[in-house]
């Protein structure tokens, strides 16, 4: 058991204070998050180039040093060292809140096991900031972060979230988008979802629609910078049988699969899916094409 009171007066010990950044746009930096930075002995950023574009810009003059995933373990000790000698640290990351997908969860857990007070800044986050413009339940979600490079490895955690009712959310960089939202279709059915790309700048896009539909969209528009997803989350069996067409659950490419099974040529199959997904027939030919050529 351990009780922490963030703002009681310490002795002999350090606070690490985890600072939100703008996930992109500047003005969403917040007052408090400003004075924190100014205030501490020293920034503890994820690649300090970034981090001191940030600084520069508000006056912060605070030493900056790096902090990320090939350093941890050393510059951990060295900051842990520095907070035990009862030095204020900020960890900040290049975007958002520190220690989600990256290794600042590794300092915290360190800090705390060594009784030094971790303080949260809120500021931006780009899952929640997709989330809650979405348009899909926010009452449950979960965060699956950064899905696994190897195909394999993605599948098997696709299959672990695949029965969750909770809306999921999760990052991609935008030259894996399409491959990773074709996977989803394949192992989680044609689902509702949201595309935020570029949240808070000046580009800043969303694209809401079914998976297959996204599909479509990317493949005639190349995505361009960090892309944050929402899905909706796996309806009851109840709900299922109920509410949903017979064929939500299949990938379009299974949907026309599924009519020349039962005799019809690829182009009625393609006509019958477009019909019953409310969908152009050039973009269910076009999709369907691309993946016989």
């Amino acid at each position: 058991m351990q009780q922490q009171k963030s703002f009681a007066p310490l002795e002999n010990r350090g606070t690490l204070y985890l600072v939100g950044t703008p996930i992109g746009n500047l003005e969403d930096m917040t007052v408090r998050a400003v004075h924190t930075l100014q205030a501490v002995d020293v920034i503890a950023a994820e690649d300090t180039r970034h981090t001191r574009k940030l600084t520069n810009y508000f006056d912060i003059h605070v030493p900056l040093v790096s902090y990320h995933e090939h350093n941890q373990q050393k510059q951990g000790d060295v900051l842990l060292k520095r907070l035990l000698q009862g030095e204020a640290v900020a960890l900040v990351s290049d975007a958002g809140l520190p220690a989600i997908s990256d290794p600042g969860s590794a300092l915290v857990a360190t800090a705390i096991a060594h009784d030094i007070p971790v303080v949260p800044i809120p500021g931006a986050n780009a899952a929640l900031s997709a989330l809650i413009a979405s348009g899909l339940p926010t009452d449950h979600f979960l965060f699956l972060g950064f899905l696994p490079r190897e195909r394999k490895a993605c599948r098997r955690e696709l299959q672990q979230w695949r029965d969750i009712s909770a809306t999921l959310l999760l990052y991609e960089a935008p030259h894996r988008l399409l491959s990773t939202l074709a996977l989803i279709a394949d192992e989680w059915g044609n689902r509702q979802a949201a595309v935020a790309r570029e949240l808070t700048k000046r580009h800043e896009e969303w694209l809401r629609g079914t998976i297959d539909e996204l599909v479509v969209w990317f493949e005639q528009h190349p995505p361009r910078g960090e892309c944050s997803l929402a899905i909706e989350g796996n309806a009851s069996e109840v709900a299922a049988e109920e509410e949903l067409p017979w064929w939500h659950a299949l990938s379009l490419e299974a949907h026309v699969a599924h009519w020349i099974a039962e005799g019809a040529s690829s182009r009625d199959a393609i006509q019958k899916v477009a019909v019953e997904r409310n969908m152009k027939k050039r973009d269910v030919y076009n999709y369907y094409h691309r993946r016989h050529e």
